[in-house]
């Protein structure tokens, strides 16, 4: 984290190549199987991709206690380079802690890393309770992910919830 900024920064290997962890951020189907924390599922009927600069990156995290909390997420894509880099942003609407209208952005770049992938994330700025929480959130989902990769392609679900 960057005091400052209150920027979250995240750096995790994958045991997968590029083109697998970039495909499971831009491809629908691979992204409801692992995004949100551990207590959340993402409908695929939900989630809605366009991976190109003016794109979108869209979904909704909902509860696995209870349906009712739910979670949307709607980030406008303003730089997308396949295998490598996507860079996006979400304006601020009703997050604990964080005034509306506030410019929230994400980037995330993948290189590969010996027979892996390296996954540098940096998302913000955050206030230090939601940059936690927001910590938490993709350290769980990635567990997700490494899940995901672990498990043989003939027994990966095609759809979720």
């Amino acid at each position: 984290m960057t005091e400052s900024t209150g920027e979250l920064v995240i750096s995790r290997y994958f045991d997968a190549p590029v083109d697998a962890v970039y495909q499971a951020f831009v491809d629908p189907d691979l992204l409801a199987q692992w995004f949100g924390p551990l207590s959340f599922h993402v409908p695929r009927d939900t989630v809605a991709i366009d991976a190109r600069a003016g794109g979108s990156w869209k979904m909704t995290m909902v509860s696995n206690d209870d349906p009712k909390i739910a979670s949307p997420v709607n980030s406008t894509l303003v730089e997308v380079v396949p295998n490598q880099l996507i860079v996006g942003y979400e304006i601020a609407t009703g997050f604990p802690g964080i005034e509306d209208g506030t410019k929230l952005t994400l980037t995330l770049e993948f290189t590969a890393e010996g027979a892996g992938t390296r996954l540098e994330l940096r998302q913000g700025p955050f206030p230090e309770p939601m940059r936690e929480m927001g910590e938490t959130g993709w350290n769980q989902s990635f567990y997700k992910l490494d899940g995901l990769f672990a498990t043989p392609e003939k027994f990966r679900s095609q759809a979720t919830h």
